[in-house]
């Protein structure tokens, strides 16, 4: 009977039900992915209220990144046991309840305590919200459905620093977490109103403790050394020497072993579906490097150009308007056409994007920061949605749980990577950079002796000459290692097509919103 239940899809939700099912799916899609930059501007001030240092202070960042990451691919193994609904329910409860712990904090140890349950908590939401609405909607509306999970998606990461800054410099730092209150409980209500009778069936499959077990191994031991590296200097730690160890030789054994379960905690056959997989890397790199360009471009403004955290975040502000604007429309074109021509344009407006970046100079003006982000949200409006409908092709409906919760789990890392890649790599350019400006301090040079002369001749010792130069040739050393990474980004971007590419999805309306709508 089970069985013959499972078979048998809900039908789509209509009018006042969709919309507020729509509104709280995606109320607690923001609510979640605001966490995973909100707190970033905030350290200075946790730190210094806590009484610990601001390197003890990042470690708010780490444990949440490290439970979400280790959560996020057992959704499928969890929506098995648990059923899609219940955990969907669970997760913004005992989110609301982990931020309420977060801001009541007294201590240090207290929070990151509160920030491991409220990353652990967040890793099924996101990929659970994917199947919750493409199962509300009808299925030539699937593209609609994923617009409107696109659309928060792709504003809070913008919105988070902007709303940390200023939370913190006006009122206090408790209250970035106090306010998932109130857009939690809403959630929950409306969800729970809504959803509670759509649930899937539960299937009590054996715990792979195995599996888990080196899942949180490798996972947790990667996102340690991603997040700690750069404070380390690599692997000139021994730290991060025996992390990469420990995270390289349990991912070795773990994909032996989850391949050969009989019940494994992660299907990585997913892998053997070319749609699957094509989907999962584009979409994974896009967004690591549009994620690892979204830290370093604030903190070029802020640490080159003069700008304040507020300031920068407002820079990157415009990025949401025509993703806003334009995501309905992309999910209104994407049943009409093939998938792969829209993310191939929004690829290509990414390079374009960051080929305009690469040209910035030290008296960059405001206008040439803006165009750029403004035209990326026509690019974001079109990155989403029709790669998660490449990702979900041709899945029977019982799938979507664990290949979203796996194909979200590799973008999550990717972004941790990117960040990561992106902050090294900028080091290492400068450093080049500030060199090949030094060698140029030279009284054979007669453009930089005229430079020094007339330094002299405006007042300055010859030290304080010396010293200007340094300052000018640390400002410029920096610009130009951010244009290298701009440039990299816009050619891997143009790269990244060729995967898209590879894939042989059928039309967009088609497979995914018939695999979600098989689901439950």
């Amino acid at each position: 009977m089970a069985q013959a239940q499972a078979q048998v899809p809900h039908p789509p939700l209509e009018s006042a039900q969709l919309v507020i099912g729509t509104i709280a799916v995606s109320l607690a899609v923001f609510m979640n992915v605001l966490d995973t930059s909100i707190a970033n501007v905030s350290i200075p001030s946790i730190s210094g209220d806590l009484g610990v240092s601001s390197d003890q202070g990042t470690w708010v960042i780490t444990s949440f990144a490290v439970a979400n990451a280790i959560s996020v691919p057992l959704t499928g193994w969890l929506t098995d046991r648990i059923g899609q609904v219940r955990l969907f329910m669970a997760s913004i409860i005992l989110f609301v309840i982990s931020s309420w712990m977060c801001g009541l904090a007294p201590t240090l140890p207290f929070l990151l305590a509160s920030r491991v349950l409220q990353g652990a908590v967040a890793g099924p939401m996101i990929p659970l919200s994917q199947t919750l609405l493409l199962a509300s909607y009808p299925r030539a509306k699937a593209p609609m459905a994923l617009s409107m999970w696109a659309m928060t998606t792709l504003i809070a990461p913008v919105a988070g620093p902007i709303l940390g800054g200023w939370i913190s410099d006006n009122i206090s730092w408790p209250w970035i977490f106090y306010v998932n209150i109130p857009v939690g409980a809403i959630a929950a209500v409306a969800t729970w109103t809504i959803f509670r009778n759509r649930d899937s069936v539960i299937k009590k499959a054996p715990i792979d403790g195995v599996g888990l077990g080196l899942l949180i191994l490798w996972v947790g031991s990667l996102q340690v050394m991603l997040d700690k590296g750069k404070d380390l200097d690599w692997f000139s730690s021994t730290t991060i020497v025996v992390l990469a160890l420990v995270a390289v030789i349990s991912l070795a054994f773990f994909i032996v072993w989850e391949l050969t379960a009989e019940h494994p905690v992660v299907d990585l056959s997913l892998f053997s579906r070319r749609n699957f997989t094509s989907g999962t890397i584009a979409l994974s790199i896009g967004y690591g490097l549009y994620f690892g360009n979204l830290v370093l471009l604030p903190l070029w403004l802020q640490t080159d150009i003069g700008y304040t955290a507020t300031e920068a975040g407002l820079v990157m502000a415009p990025v949401g308007l025509f993703a806003v604007l334009l995501s309905p429309i992309t999910g209104k074109v994407l049943p009409r056409t093939d998938p792969r021509y829209i993310a191939t344009l929004s690829f290509l407006v990414f390079a374009l994007c960051f080929w305009m970046r690469s040209r910035y100079t030290t008296g960059v003006d405001t206008y040439s920061l803006l165009l750029p982000t403004l035209i990326q949200g026509i690019g974001m409006a079109g990155f989403f949605i029709p790669l998660v409908s490449i990702t979900l092709s041709g899945l029977p409906g019982n799938r979507i749980p664990a290949a979203s919760g796996l194909s979200n789990f590799v973008r999550i890392m990717c972004g941790g990577i990117g960040t990561s890649i992106f902050q090294t790599a900028w080091d290492h350019r400068t450093i080049m950079h500030h060199a090949q400006l030094a060698e140029q301090a030279s009284a054979y040079n007669p453009v930089f002796d005229r430079s020094i002369r007339q330094m002299g001749a405006a007042g300055f010792s010859q030290p304080q000459a010396y010293g200007l130069f340094n300052t000018m040739a640390t400002q410029q050393a920096a610009q130009l290692g951010v244009n290298d990474l701009f440039f990299v980004s816009a050619g891997i971007f143009v790269a990244l097509i060729a995967l898209i590419w590879m894939a042989k999805p059928e039309r967009a309306g088609g497979d995914a919103g018939a695999a979600a709508a098989a689901a439950h």
